[in-house]
Formats: structure tokens, sequence, C-alpha cells
């Protein structure tokens, strides 16, 4: 099978890459020999082409990819991660809100897949991975325009997974829980000790922890996984 023939140092993109889980993911995958580029609102991360791109710009994200269709090549490797939230509950919250939020994680989803997606099918090779979040499968008090934004990837990715398998395309989603990244490092510290008693690893985990089944999934061993949710989140999520 071609995919099984994918040369050494593909071209990976990963959204969001400056901070937090994007630029761990984007590290592990440039510590495995891959050419690395990020996508940033603002700013460089260093030792990895970053391209500036707002993911509810349909326009900057078809230029960001073609810059890196241009520089390195095809993406052979899509990590579609950069996300937003506004926590409110749901009779505070404004429909605007809901509808950024989701434009951020789940249409700019979309809109990243889009782009990258012709070159993968021409070249019958590709891996797609979306950054979901326990809360897709559980829901949370508060976080019904996240959760339903991360839920919604599910559905776009088992959908992909099915329309693009045969051209040697997998599509799949991680579901991380609460990992220490800037966002979780913002909750009271009440709420973290809440969350951390029903995770029954009693831990939080690292971005490190995400990074690697991401890149698993990237990799041949992961060839006849598609369609798949993987939970990442000390079993957090069980029986969702």
């Amino acid at each position: 099978m071609a995919d099984q023939e994918a040369p050494p140092g593909r071209v990976v993109l990963v959204s969001g890459g400056n901070r937090g889980l994007g630029r761990a993911i984007a590290t592990a995958f440039a510590a495995s020999g891959d050419n690395v580029a990020v996508t940033a609102r603002s700013g460089d991360v260093p030792g990895l082409r970053t391209f500036l791109c707002d993911v509810t710009d349909t326009v900057a994200v078809a230029a960001a990819v073609s810059g890196v269709e241009r520089e390195m090549g095809p993406v052979e490797v899509l990590v579609a991660n950069a996300g937003a939230n506004d926590d409110k509950l749901l009779l505070q919250m404004d429909a605007e809100g809901f509808a950024r939020v989701l434009d951020t994680n789940l249409t700019g989803a979309f809109r990243l897949v889009r782009a990258a997606l012709p070159k993968m099918l021409r070249a019958r090779r590709g891996r797609i991975v979306l950054i979901s979040s326990v809360v897709a499968m559980s829901g949370a008090a508060g976080q019904a325009n996240y959760a339903a934004s991360k839920a919604g990837l599910v559905g776009l990715a088992r959908s992909l997974a099915r329309e693009v398998g045969s051209r040697g395309i997998t599509v799949n989603v991680v579901a991380p829980g609460f990992i220490e990244t800037d966002m979780t490092a913002a909750l009271p510290e009440a709420r973290r000790s809440e969350v951390l008693a029903q995770v029954p690893l009693k831990r939080f985990g690292a971005p490190e922890d995400v990074a690697g089944v991401v890149t698993w999934l990237a990799s041949e061993a992961a060839s006849y996984v598609t369609g798949a949710v993987i939970p990442v989140d000390g079993g957090l999520g069980m029986g969702h």
C-alpha cells in the first residue's frame, strides 16, 4: 500500500502550535524527524516554521496551508488543535458567545481539513487528528458551547473517515482530560481539587501524554486505526 511506503521527514501542520498541547505535539513530531509547521494568531515558535493564522478566517487558513505547501511541501499530517473557550451557564450565554466557540473549535477544524485535504487525496496518503475533549462525551456545567464544539469534532472525523479511507487517509480524534496547560491552570483551586478526586490515576496529565498518542496515530503502527476517539484523561471519562 502507498500509505505504508510513506517516507520519513513528513510535512506536519499543527494548528494552535505556539503553546500548551499544540506546542507539545509539534515538538514531539519535530523530535521524531518530521518537518513541522504550526499556526498561531501571534508570535513564533522557536525552531518551528510559524504561519500567522486565525482559524476563524477562511482566507487566512487557506493562505497558511498554501504557504506550508509552497515552502515545505504538501501537508501529510494535520493536527487540528487550535481552540477557545468562553465558559458560562447556558442562561448567561448569548448566541454570539456560543457561535464564537463553535467557529473556532469546530468550524476552524473544518477549514483546516478542507484546505489540506486535496493534496492528501492526490497522494493517496495522509493522517488527520482532531483534538477534542473529555467533555465532548461527558458534558460539563458552564461549557455547553465548548462541549458542543468538541462533540462536533467526533461527527466530523467519523464522517470524513468514511469519505477518505479508500484513499489511504486516516482520521481520528484524541480527547484529552484535564491536562496541565494555561487553560486548566486558570481554574479555581476548589475546582481543580474536585476534578482530581474523580481521576482514577489521581493526577492531571502532561501535554506530552497527549502528544504521544497523537504521534502514534500519525505513525505506520496506527495505519489500520480510523474513526477512533481515544481518551487521554487518566480514566476520568470512563463509561462515556
